[in-house]
């Protein structure tokens, strides 16, 4: 059985490994996945490989132009998303207790089996709209199929419940539909989409905007009418 705490000062590398390994994955995810969701951008890469063809005439250019384009895809997905990752890992991944455990209204916890952290979630208390965001949750790659995530979400809405806080708010990059899926399952709700998301250390250069595109969506599920 998954076991749910609050997050220990012990608990810091393994978090910081889960965390880490979690949003590695989105490097391949975003760069390959996510062009599936990116019409504008397929259209976009298709005419650069036919006019590929019409300037160098060379059939064997205009063949590897497709993989070149997803090579700078992924060159790009990994370096803005390791930006975040370090931006992510020096503020409040970088001290759990201070961000999470000592404000009033938030609280991180971890998910344990057999004695091993295999989970994380965060949440995060907003005085402004009365809501708390749901934030960093990641679940081990080898741990997963488990329901682990579910709980932890669970968690989070119970803590939300029990503090009388209005609604529970996620914003999302996920590629992934699995992810979507969940928190559909926990009765989560989309409220908006962003196809021109800025992630922290995201510099827009044309390059970047021509390589890297990424989709936010943000979900909202109501606790009760303020």
């Amino acid at each position: 059985a998954v076991f749910i705490r609050e997050f220990e000062r012990g608990d810091q590398e393994e978090v910081r490994r889960i965390f880490y390994e979690g949003i590695m994955e989105r490097i391949p995810n975003t760069a390959f996945r996510g062009i599936r969701q990116q019409p504008k951008t397929q259209f976009l890469y298709a005419l650069l490989t036919v006019m590929c063809f019409f300037v160098t005439k060379s059939v064997t250019l205009t063949c590897c132009a497709p993989i070149i384009l997803m090579g700078a895809r992924y060159y790009y997905s990994r370096k803005v998303i390791q930006s975040y990752l370090d931006c992510a890992l020096h503020t409040d991944m970088a001290d759990i207790e201070a961000y999470y455990m000592t404000p009033t209204g938030s609280c991180f916890w971890v998910a344990v089996l057999d004695g091993r952290v295999v989970g994380i979630v965060a949440a995060q208390g907003r005085e402004d709209d009365n809501t708390v965001e749901l934030r960093r949750m990641s679940v081990d790659s080898r741990y997963r199929g488990k329901g682990i995530a579910k709980t932890l979400g669970r968690r989070v809405l119970e803590f939300a419940v029990r503090n009388n806080y209005a609604a529970v708010v996620l914003g999302t990059t996920a590629v992934k539909l699995a992810a979507h899926k969940l928190y559909e399952s926990l009765g989560f709700r989309r409220t908006g989409q962003s196809e021109d998301y800025r992630l922290p250390g995201m510099s827009r250069s044309p390059l970047e905007r021509l390589f890297f595109q990424i989709r936010y969506s943000r979900y909202r599920l109501q606790l009760r009418e303020e």
